[in-house]
């Protein structure tokens, strides 16, 4: 079945997670860096992120990582513990720190958005291939990466490179595209990128981010560009999220067992252009998106079955890890089996959970809320409207436009 993921080769844990988590200091006040008084300490990365929100979700994770000997490596391994994900594969190591960061209030779409990085050297770039176990990697029936942690090192990246090369018994690979032009200082991102999302099985991008790195407009371009994977979401911001899904019997990548074997389960599902009504990091906030509440799902293209689902209107507080949260929903109903239209419904509300708190992590609402608000009609989907404390609400507030 379309969207379901193989159970036999992987049965031990849901996903894996490999990738740099760092601990993040966000401002009391709005403002320049150098204006604000004090900070407030919370954790950050993009693949720890998805782990703890899919395992707020109910599935069984893991964190593949590394982090330094020290207090804030300390936080990291306890803070995502907390929220049920298995830490037992992250490394320490005794000569080089754990990465943080401090961020303003503002949109990282604005000018006035800034971030101070102190990840260079971090534990996390001394990641290659042979630091890390594969019967930790390999331990799920999904591993998700981004496109981050080729960017922190020469050594990261050949470990992208490892993992990305299709190979029997690999389990279904979803990779986040990410790009992140302020970490790749030698300009060579955008084809490196390209060149990772090609080995994936599932990838997710942003329409804006494949017009930024590759001069891709719309999502027909770029799936042109990425034949390979079985399943390719296109977050569309405001306008929803498309997903190209390969039609069984098309050639390609494999899933479960090498490239040219059939795809066990294809998954993938549109995403808003950054992954959430409105729009992740910062596209469409208050009003954006839902000028129809259908779905726009079925048409074949070039072998792909094409769904779209519009984006939810959402009163956003902070856009920082929305993307995430909107694949990690995703990955969720994937793991679930269910059709791509639920599939990308799932990774617009987790997202609004994100999106309408101040941190990275949201908390997500219960699988039974998901599920109902899924299962709207059309119209009644279209006049959803989530602002802050929306998980907690009653289903007649969630309902209210």
């Amino acid at each position: 079945m379309t969207g379901t993921v193989d159970t036999d080769l992987h049965p031990g844990v849901d996903v894996v997670c490999l990738g740099e988590s760092m601990v993040t200091f966000l401002p009391s006040l709005p403002g320049r860096l150098a204006d604000v008084p004090s900070f407030a300490r919370t954790i950050g990365g993009a693949e720890s992120n998805v782990a703890c929100a899919l395992a707020a979700a109910g599935h069984t994770v893991k964190w593949v990582s590394r982090v330094g000997a020290d207090g804030f490596g300390d936080h990291l391994v306890d803070a995502i513990a907390a929220y049920g994900v298995d830490t037992s594969g992250v490394c320490r190591d005794p000569d080089r720190p754990t990465g943080i960061y401090f961020r303003t209030a503002t949109d990282r779409a604005t000018d006035a958005h800034e971030v101070a990085y102190y990840r260079a050297g971090s534990a996390a770039s001394a990641m290659a291939p042979g630091t890390l176990s594969y019967d930790d990697l390999w331990a799920g029936r999904v591993l998700h990466v981004s496109g981050i942690t080729a960017a922190l090192s020469d050594d990261c990246l050949a470990l992208m490179r490892e993992l990305t090369a299709r190979a029997p018994g690999r389990p279904l690979l979803s990779f986040d595209v990410n790009h992140r032009p302020g970490l790749w200082r030698d300009g060579s991102g955008a084809r490196v990128l390209l060149d990772l999302a090609r080995g994936a099985d599932l990838v997710f991008v942003g329409e804006d981010e494949a017009a930024e790195a590759w001069g891709l407009h719309g999502g027909d371009a770029i799936r042109a560009a990425l034949p390979e994977p079985t399943t390719l979401v296109v977050k569309r911001g405001s306008a929803g999220a498309t997903v190209y899904e390969r039609n069984a019997g098309g050639a390609g990548a494999s899933v479960h067992g090498g490239a040219g074997a059939s795809v066990h389960g294809g998954a993938a599902g549109g995403v808003g252009s950054d992954g959430v009504a409105g729009g992740v990091e910062g596209g469409g906030v208050e009003g954006g998106g839902v000028e129809a509440g259908g779905v726009a799902g079925g048409a074949v293209l070039g072998g792909d079955t094409v769904t779209s689902v519009p984006a939810l209107r959402v009163d956003v507080v902070a856009p920082v890890g929305a993307g995430d949260a909107f694949a990690a929903g995703f990955l969720s109903a994937t793991l679930r089996g269910l059709p791509a239209a639920a599939r990308l419904r799932h990774g617009h509300l987790t997202a609004a959970a994100t999106l309408t708190v101040p941190g990275d992590l949201g908390t997500p609402p219960s699988r039974a809320d998901a599920d109902r608000l899924v299962d709207l009609d059309p119209a009644a989907w279209g006049t959803l409207r989530l602002g802050p404390g929306w998980t907690a609400a009653t289903e007649q507030e969630v309902r209210t436009p």
